[in-house]
């Protein structure tokens, strides 16, 4: 199995775990800090599926070297797969809202459980709350993304069995 083949797999498990996780786990332990989880598997299912059309594209030598950091990796998604594959931009876009969530969870000073929502502080005192219809869209959104990836990677599964 290809790198690319096994990153994707690791993707489909990630949006498992999440979807799994909100819809099973959190109506029983209703622990709001669960939701942070869910957007954790999330963002790993989104990173992971770029990472795999990166990973893909480099296997045929289309996209130059890079290195594996998240921000590099984003560059060539953003910059010449999305044209390439014409990949809906709202992907690009919920990336990098996903990305904003754990970035501003990991800087946070502060944050608190309120009614089923999650709340971060920032340190500029600017609120981002996390309820379950969001991460709901999230999850749809990011089922999507992981199908139509897979769609483009499975056209030459072939030659790699």
């Amino acid at each position: 199995m290809e790198q690319f083949q096994t990153i994707q797999e690791q993707a489909k498990k990630n949006i498992i775990i999440a979807d799994h996780m909100l819809i099973m786990t959190f109506p029983l332990v209703k622990d709001p800090k669960l939701l942070l989880a869910v957007v954790d598997n999330i963002h790993s299912a989104l990173i992971n599926t770029m990472s795999s059309l990166v990973e893909y594209e480099r296997l045929f030598k289309r996209v130059p070297p890079f290195a594996d950091t998240f921000q590099s990796k984003f560059n060539i998604f953003q910059g010449k797969l999305v044209e390439r594959y014409k990949i809906n931009k709202e992907y690009s876009k919920l990336i990098q809202e996903i990305r904003d969530i754990i970035v501003e969870h990991k800087n946070s000073p502060i944050e608190f459980a309120r009614n089923d929502k999650f709340v971060i502080c920032s340190s500029n005192y600017r609120m981002r709350t996390l309820g379950v219809p969001e991460i709901k869209m999230y999850i749809a959104k990011t089922k999507l993304f992981i199908e139509d990836i897979s769609r483009i990677v499975s056209k030459n599964d072939g030659m790699f069995r």
